[in-house]
């Protein structure tokens, strides 16, 4: 089984990676799009994500676990919107800015940017790598 990678955003005045770390294992839920309901539904147990504070920070802080897949949002009554429940790793030793992603010609590619709205998007292995390094310097 092939692990696959992610990035996930939230504001980080709604919940920040600090409060992720604090409860241990947070669910990913209010997601109201249909292509990031699909990058949800497509995760698996172990498969790791990018946490990204969107609005305020941009920037990528650190790394989750996806620890329980295929959940239906219990802030959705309908039932129609998928969540995921997520455990932190580690935070990463620099954050990693949307400004430096954005100038990164190996980054150009990224589902983030193309789709910049998307709030749970794809990262393919060799971007990942490169953020991690990144992260490093």
């Amino acid at each position: 089984m092939t692990k696959s990678y992610w990035l996930m955003k939230s504001e980080p005045d709604v919940y920040s990676w600090d409060d992720l770390v604090a409860e241990g294992e947070g669910t990913w839920d209010g997601v109201r799009n249909h292509a990031a309901k699909l990058h949800l539904q497509a995760m698996k147990k172990g498969d790791e994500a990018f946490f990204y504070h969107s609005n305020i920070g941009l920037e990528i802080v650190g790394i989750m676990k996806i620890s329980q897949p295929g959940l239906t949002d219990p802030s959705d009554p309908s039932g129609k919107w998928a969540a995921v429940k997520v455990k932190p790793q580690k935070k990463l030793k620099r954050p990693i800015s949307l400004k430096e992603i954005k100038a990164t010609p190996a980054l150009a590619a990224m589902e983030m940017l193309r789709q910049s709205r998307l709030s749970v998007a794809p990262v393919r292995p060799d971007e990942w790598d490169r953020i991690i390094a990144m992260s490093r310097t």
